[in-house]
């Protein structure tokens, strides 16, 4: 039971560290917080990580009906609120947007796709935050937004398929083994994007998986 504790708090953890870029915010993942938070060991789990006291606390004000289910206390905020407020203060030139319509409407979800959006010279300056950025600041587009999700969803898929490679290149060890656990839901998710290819690698992870158990 520790390890599944373990392995659900890390998740809550990274809900938390990520819900300014996850669709719905705060609304969304405060829900999560609640349901899956209902067990005292990943509570314990929670307050030995770091920034997991954090959690903890904004969990319990949840709880109590001091923080309302679409928001979060300013002191609560992780990153001390600076990923909130980098989000707000993004944007695109008339020209930048006008380059990102061409690209988005000449888009094909492939590896070549994203690395042809990727390399556009605005898009570079964002850095590793690029996928969020963009979306920031184009969010009063609603068919730059639908077509940037196909762009997100993309990366994503790739990202995913990179991760699930380097755990299945390690050695087997507990330590994996809960990652795996803990990520699985999106390896179920993304990796049947790549066909054959993607449902063998899940089939993989699953073995993986189930032969530390």
């Amino acid at each position: 039971m520790q390890q599944q504790a373990h392995t659900i708090a890390q998740r809550l953890l990274n809900l938390y560290r990520q819900a300014h870029v996850i669709d719905g915010g705060w609304a969304a993942v405060n829900k999560v917080f609640i349901t899956e938070s209902n067990d005292d060991q990943v509570i314990a789990e929670l307050e030995s990580m770091p920034t997991g006291k954090k959690l903890v606390t904004h969990i319990n004000n949840l709880r109590s009906g001091k923080t309302p289910m679409d928001t979060i206390d300013k002191d609560l905020l992780p990153y001390g609120g600076l990923m909130s407020d980098r989000k707000a203060n993004i944007s695109l030139t008339e020209d930048e947007i006008n380059q990102l319509k061409h690209a988005l409407e000449e888009f094909q979800p492939t590896i070549d796709g994203l690395n042809t959006i990727r390399q556009l010279t605005f898009i570079q300056k964002f850095g590793n935050d690029w996928v969020e950025d963009i979306k920031s600041a184009i969010a009063h587009d609603k068919d730059m937004i639908s077509k940037w999700k196909v762009v997100a969803q993309t990366d994503k898929a790739y990202r995913i398929w990179d991760s699930a490679k380097e755990l299945l290149s390690e050695t087997l060890s507990e330590r994996n083994r809960a990652q795996i656990q803990a990520d699985m839901p999106e390896f179920e998710t993304y990796l049947p994007m790549f066909g054959d290819a993607g449902n063998e690698m899940l089939a993989k992870l699953r073995t993986f998986m189930s032969s530390l158990s």
